[in-house]
């Protein structure tokens, strides 16, 4: 019998269950009895205490007032202060989704307007938080789901269909292994795949920025993945050397669920784009397309920090707060009937930011641990941040009083809304006036972080919902949209840049390079990592003279390395999480770090705490059990 079925035997004969279907691992139920729809809700609460899954009662479409009338009595009952932006229908779910700047509004007290909505329309509500900032392109990618809402009701029941209907294999043996197919022993296209008897799931799918030809992408010719038999593909985060070559995977044929958190779904789809443009202006052709991109956010399936989702009939995903970037998050499986528990923490921070909280290092199970190491010398240890913000205060005060500019390449995600918040602390509390130009994507990725305010630490939070002191929105920050905008900032009077790349392998920061890295009254401020053979790497190590495109420009412009404000940890800390992280591990795996780091941090946790340590190279495979 079908978990469906076990489902459907226990609901009262008068429940008028018109159709089921799944959803994931969720579970819907559609009904046509309207009593049964506004009041089932005890009922359905008690099925899913004895059953174990998210079980959710809907309204089956006849009941459903239409969609201009239901927008019409949404909008009646929603107050104007809550500033509604959209109202989205899905009519193969039964879904309505309302974006609003402010989700509490809207709600209403316990709930209130929902629950009128629901009763009076017949749809089930949903609230979803709007950025305050404004941004065309994050409301196109949000959108995507939402354009064929029963081909999105289809694909969400196959993958259900997966999970709960195909029957286990029948092998005595239960084992569990794990290739890398990227990011052994080097940093970058991160992709590994786990597999079991039953299950072969991808874990990040990248590709490394910094490299040429073949050397930028994963090995998916290994002959141990085969893309018709792939199951499920997780993203740990959104950052390109984890997710960009998630497209790729789609152009093949790949049809399949690809779990994330809302937030790195957003980002993701953001950051491909801009990678497809960066390509096309530097005349190299993509290996996939916008529509390829669409046909990812399509088949994603977003989880919340701590849910609980069955992924495949044999493994069960949690994610954790990472603290890395935006909705980053560490992957927990647990595989098997309690046979093994495995986390991989893609990119991670211990330690508290301004953006984020420290990772979590507190889970039910775990066995073996997958962990990153681009920091992972003894060396390689970082000042506080406090020093580092003081660094950055100082530089910048130098350079704008000898009529300077300073140019900080960063990351779009992450590490440039933590510069924005450094700045913004800067002029706020040493009453200093300056202006702070936002190029390439920085501008619409702090509108995601404005959008989702329940994944920032609780400082944030407090600032964004109670305080009226959106960091975010502070007056010194001005958005560069345009060739001509750029422009005339560069011709301007001492300012800030904030520009993407973060590596200066491309976007607006080698526009900026260009016109101020032969004046020695800019400066400029390196805050993120500059992987091995990026022009970034190449300046900060000293290079008196670089091409850039078909030109050379002699490096004159000020240079300053601060890497207290990292998103990944330092030595420090990654010995510290093998220290604190419950319960410790047996069998702990280092990936994501060049060869001497990975090999010397494998070593030393062996050595400090006996347990078993591994550094496999690419297309290496470890039995986890």
């Amino acid at each position: 019998m079908t978990v469906l079925n076990d489902i459907l035997n226990k609901l009262p004969a008068d429940a008028a269950i018109e159709s089921t279907s799944y959803e994931g691992a969720n579970i819907v139920i559609y009904t046509k009895n309207k009593t049964f729809f506004a009041q089932g809700g005890d009922i359905i609460r008690a099925l899913v205490s004895e059953v174990k899954k998210r079980i959710d009662l809907r309204a089956d479409g006849s009941l459903r007032m239409g969609t201009k009338e239901a927008e019409k009595l949404v909008r009646e009952i929603i107050p104007k202060e809550a500033d509604i932006h959209q109202i989205l229908f899905e009519p193969a779910r039964s879904l309505l989704t309302i974006e609003v700047k402010k989700p509490g509004l809207a709600i209403g007290k316990d709930g209130d307007n929902l629950k009128k909505i629901k009763e009076e329309t017949f749809w089930t509500p949903i609230v979803r938080r709007d950025s305050v900032i404004p941004s065309k392109i994050t409301t196109n990618i949000r959108n995507v789901l939402f354009t064929d809402s029963e081909d999105r009701k289809k694909f969400l029941h196959k993958v259900g269909q997966r999970i709960y209907e195909q029957q286990l294999s029948t092998s005595e043996e239960m084992w569990v292994r794990i290739t890398a197919l990227g990011a052994g022993r080097q940093v970058g296209r991160s992709c590994f795949l786990l597999q079991t008897p039953e299950s072969k799931i991808l874990l990040d799918c990248g590709v490394n920025v910094a490299a040429h030809g073949k050397y930028q992408f994963p090995y998916l010719n290994a002959p141990e993945f085969r893309i018709d038999e792939l199951d499920a593909v997780i993203i740990s985060h959104a950052h390109l050397d984890h997710s960009g070559f998630l497209p790729f995977l789609f152009k093949m044929g790949y049809r399949g669920p690809v779990y994330l958190t809302e937030p790195t779904r957003d980002t993701t789809a953001l950051l491909l784009l801009d990678y497809i443009q960066v390509n096309q202006s530097n005349s190299k052709t993509p290996l996939f397309a916008s529509a390829d991109i669409k046909e990812a956010i399509k088949h994603t399936i977003s989880l919340e920090y701590g849910e609980v989702t069955d992924i495949t009939p044999d493994v069960r995903l949690t994610f954790y707060n990472a603290g890395h970037i935006l909705g980053s998050c560490l992957v927990h499986l647990h595989i098997g009937d309690g046979y093994h528990n495995f986390m991989y923490t893609g990119d991670f921070k211990v330690r508290d930011s301004r953006l984020f909280d420290g990772a979590s290092m507190q889970f039910p199970r775990l066995e073996t641990l997958m962990m990153e190491s681009t920091y992972g010398l003894p060396n390689d240890t970082m000042p506080s941040r406090e020093d580092s913000e003081a660094n950055i205060e100082k530089i910048i005060k130098e350079t704008l009083a000898r009529k300077g500019k300073v140019l900080i390449p960063s990351l779009g995600v992450g590490r440039s809304q933590e510069i924005m918040l450094v700045l913004e602390n800067i002029a706020r509390e040493e009453k200093l006036d300056f202006k702070v130009y936002l190029d390439g994507m920085v501008w619409d990725v702090a509108a995601l972080h404005n959008a989702y305010p329940r994944f920032l630490n609780k400082d944030v939070r407090d600032k964004i919902f109670y305080e009226g002191q959106d960091p975010f929105l502070s007056p010194i920050f001005t958005r560069v949209g345009s060739g001509k905008e750029r422009q005339e900032a560069i011709e301007g009077g001492p300012c800030v840049f904030i520009a993407t790349s973060g590596m200066l392998t491309g976007g607006p920061s080698l526009e900026y390079f260009k016109k101020l890295g032969d004046n020695p009254k800019n400066s400029m401020i390196f805050v993120n990592y500059q992987g091995e053979g990026s022009l970034g790497k190449k300046i900060q190590s000293g290079a008196s003279e670089v091409q850039v495109d078909n030109e050379f420009v002699k490096v004159k412009i000020e240079l300053h390395t601060i890497s207290g404000l990292s998103g990944h940890c330092d030595r420090i800390e990654l010995m510290e999480y093998i220290q604190k992280v419950k319960p410790r591990p047996r069998k702990v795996i280092i990936v994501h770090g060049e060869q001497s780091k990975t090999l010397d941090l494998a070593s030393s946790i062996h050595k400090s705490f006996r347990v078993e340590t591994t550094a496999p190279r690419n297309l290496e495979t470890i039995r986890l059990r």
